[in-house]
């Protein structure tokens, strides 16, 4: 057996071994730049050239998103077989916005493709060595049933717009290396400390057991060493401090021959039992813990457990990990893997909403940090695990939500947001938390908190176009009164709170210090970036509340956050005022519902209400006048969606709202009459899908079909006929003799609009789908019925023969 094992620990050497010997290889080393491409969108221009590199000469490519939006990039021809583990390797630096930056590779047909799909990079502005490993990339899209990568024939670097903007990227010395193949079988690490107890030596660390626990002597400075015995990776620390006993002070260094060492961490005023560092994509053989500063005379450590890659991935798979080794409740309910669901708060039209989600927390704005109450009823910490809770909207359809807390033991709370103010200009959220004796006693020294954290409402499994989950505070203060967060955003407490604490990631685990009844003593914090790519922002703060109540008797605490700068409050705000402004958000909203009457009997109550609230979310998740199908993930408005919201609405009476979107979505129309699938803040995105089109037609004609608005129509003829013409160059693309003519399978598409990717399940490949052809006849139908309206017969019958013909063909397939 013994034999057995040192046969194979032999054979795994000697092949980790060989793959160590061979040769990283220079796919382009760019002296010259040759054979490289560009590829762009519509309203994109890319421009290559040879620049200074970093080693001699290298590629630069410059973007510019002319209409704020599309991708562009480069490309080449790399024909690889790949082994079963690898790493590309290339040096980057840019002058760029914070883009979407792709690194993509693609098979010999083209239409597969792999890829690493940077969000909202950002970029480096000094040269910086970018690694790829193949547990990086993942499938993107392609018709191939087999999705392992073994071979590419082709690299794509793509920049792909968020804000827009216009950029520059440098890119040298591209390389390729085999590498040893990825394990979580690693053998035991050895650990080493400057001294030990006898009764607690430092292998105590490593023995899984929690009750057991290293403790040195009394030296002041020590440290704590580990041996992988082999260069491995891994993804960062999870120290579990003896109870009581803790480094306020330490840091990480690592080294591969064990003399030098690279710090890579450092701590400098820890106050938590628990330590979670991230370390993502690192390699060592030795780790180096120093411990400079204690709490008490000697150090202990329980647990010391090395994180894999893939726990410390991204800052959402790391909050997960902290989230399952703390207390349930410490961090939002969707980093315990539950389900989070919410709802949207603002003004009819504004660009900017806030969130509530079913336990009571607040996201201020899209991708921003959040407000979580908690509550210390004199028995226990009371948080979202531990409480019934409830969730309704005023009047049972406002716009206007409220969470309540069920009573535990004494006390209940609720929680209810709204927003009042100018749309665009002078909006402010507003939070009104009211704590109720439900007993026949007086409680005395309870707690309201209200914590000021870096993540947001929606959840890290939402990711289209923008990824949920931890959002960023990088500096947190307390000045005159208001908690201001990030410089830009302000928190006013209009109830005065007791105390304010603020502490950085690494300092506390702010909740758990709140069963000790302790906030942080800071009121001013900045969490900033440790070397190399550690924790950043996630600083946190906490507002104190302490109250007494008789039997029956209710606090009310009220928090107003402006959307567009604290020049934006009030003046003179207070309790009063605030309830002013929920009365007046109460009137405007009632006014905007209630306008149709229902003769339906009480129980159509709540079908009645659901219809009035999602017309008022409608309204509200609309960013001036573009109709939005949400406020995060689907803050965009697509065509599609705009046009069957917008029947909707006129059938509501809802009629303005409608005509305003027509007239912002058909100035967004290409030159050559193609209706952009969708626009947003940035402008229209260039992917065709080729239902738009009709779409916008049936738009127009709809809107004249509730107001019978010649005038309106007339105005937007224009935009619907340069539409069918776009339309027919559609059609006659495959309307030649090759469609024609051709064999079963390439007449199949005769005389039908070319294929597009108007389904996210066609985004693999463009296909033809049943509604782009369906919205073609509707919008042809539309387009002649508006001519006749109009009484302009030579389109009319110009089109009815295209929408005839079409027809017939369409009907053949």
């Amino acid at each position: 057996m013994k034999r057995k094992i040192f046969y194979k620990s032999l054979l795994l050497a000697m092949c980790y071994l060989a793959i160590l010997c061979a040769q990283s290889t220079t796919l382009d080393d760019f002296e010259p730049v040759v054979g490289w491409n560009d590829f762009k969108a519509d309203a994109v221009n890319i421009n290559i050239s040879q620049d200074d590199g970093l080693y001699g000469k290298c590629i630069r490519f410059s973007y510019d998103f002319t209409k704020g939006t599309g991708y562009g990039g480069i490309q080449k021809l790399f024909a690889l077989d790949l082994p079963d583990n690898f790493e590309f390797t290339f040096y980057l630096k840019a002058e760029s916005p914070s883009n979407n930056f792709e690194i993509k590779f693609l098979d010999s047909t083209g239409q597969n493709v792999w890829w690493v799909n940077n969000r909202n990079y950002d970029f480096p502005k000094d040269w910086k060595k970018i690694k790829i490993k193949k547990r990086h990339i993942q499938f993107a899209w392609g018709p191939t049933n087999d999705q392992s990568l073994k071979r590419i024939d082709r690299i794509e670097f793509t920049i792909a717009s968020v804000v827009g903007g216009k950029g520059t990227i440098w890119i040298d010395e591209l390389k390729f290396e085999p590498r040893p193949l990825e394990t979580e079988s690693y053998p035991k690490p050895i650990v080493f400390s400057t001294s030990s107890t006898i009764q607690n030596p430092i292998s105590n660390c490593f023995d899984n057991n929690p009750e057991t626990f290293w403790q040195s002597l009394p030296e002041k400075v020590q440290h704590v060493k580990i041996d992988f015995q082999n260069v491995r990776e891994f993804g960062g620390l999870y120290i579990q401090w003896h109870h009581k006993v803790w480094a306020t002070s330490f840091e990480i260094l690592i080294s591969e021959n064990n003399s030098d060492w690279e710090k890579v961490y450092s701590v400098s005023n820890n106050e938590s039992e628990k330590s979670f560092i991230r370390l993502p994509d690192s390699e060592t053989r030795y780790i180096k813990i120093n411990l400079i500063k204690r709490n008490e005379a000697q150090y202990g450590i329980n647990e010391i457990k090395i994180l894999s890659v893939n726990k410390t991935k991204s800052l959402n798979d790391f909050i997960v990990y902290a989230s399952k080794n703390s207390l349930i409740g410490d961090f939002p309910r969707y980093f315990s893997e539950q389900a989070s669901y919410w709802t949207v708060v603002g003004l009819n039209s504004d660009v900017k909403e806030a969130l509530i989600n079913e336990d009571g927390m607040v996201e201020i704005e899209r991708g921003g940090f959040s407000i979580e109450p908690m509550l210390y009823n004199g028995i226990q910490l009371l948080n979202w695990s531990n409480t019934l809770k409830s969730q309704s909207l005023e009047n049972n359809y406002l716009p206007i939500p409220n969470v309540k807390w069920e009573s535990v033991g004494n006390v209940s709370l609720d929680v209810r947001a709204f927003a009042n103010g100018q749309a665009n200009e002078g909006s402010v959220l507003y939070l009104k938390y009211s704590i109720n004796n439900m007993s026949e006693k007086k409680i005395k020294s309870n707690k309201l908190y209200l914590l000021v954290r870096p993540f947001q409402v929606n959840p890290y499994y939402q990711f289209l176009n923008l990824e949920g989950g931890v959002g960023r505070i990088n500096s947190i203060k307390e000045q005159d009164g208001k908690i201001y967060v990030n410089h830009d955003k302000v928190i006013f407490p209009v109830t005065k709170y007791n105390s304010f604490g603020a502490s950085a990631f690494d300092e506390y685990n702010i909740v758990s210090s709140l069963w000790e009844g302790k906030i942080p003593t800071n009121i001013s914090v900045v969490d900033p970036t440790h070397l190399p790519t550690g924790q950043t922002g996630l600083a946190s703060g906490i507002l104190k509340y302490d109250f007494n109540l008789e039997p029956g008797e209710e606090k009310v605490v009220y928090l107003a956050v402006p959307f567009y700068g604290e020049e934006t409050l009030p003046q003179n705000l207070n309790g009063s005022l605030i309830e002013q402004n929920l009365v007046e958000t109460k009137d405007f909203w009632e006014e905007k519902l209630n306008h149709i009457k229902f003769n339906l009997p009480e129980s159509a109550d709540k079908i009645i209400h659901a219809w009035k609230s999602n017309i008022a979310y409608i309204l509200i998740n609309r960013d001036k006048a573009g109709i939005q199908p949400g406020s995060r993930s689907y803050e965009r408005s697509w065509i599609r969606d705009g046009s069957l919201t917008s029947s909707a609405l006129l059938k509501s009476g809802i009629v303005e709202e409608v005509k305003e979107f027509i007239d912002w979505y058909a100035a967004h129309q290409y030159e050559n009459g193609k209706v952009p699938c969708v626009v947003d803040s940035r402008g229209p995105d260039p992917v065709p899908e080729h239902d738009s089109h009709g779409q916008m037609i049936y738009l127009i004609k709809e809107y004249f079909n509730f107001t019978k608005d010649t005038t309106f129509l007339r105005s937007k003829n224009e935009n619907v006929l340069k539409a069918v013409e776009y339309i027919e160059s559609l059609i006659a693309e495959r309307s030649t003799d090759h469609f024609k003519n051709g064999n079963d399978s390439v007449r199949a598409y005769y005389g039908l609009v070319t294929e597009s990717i108007s389904h996210e399940g066609y985004s693999a490949k463009p296909m033809h789908s049943y509604w782009d052809n369906f919205f073609t006849m509707k919008g042809l139908k539309d387009a002649a019925q508006i001519q006749l309206i109009l009484g302009e017969k030579e389109y009319y019958e110009r089109i009815k023969k295209v929408r005839i013909l079409f027809g017939i063909i369409y009907t053949t397939h």
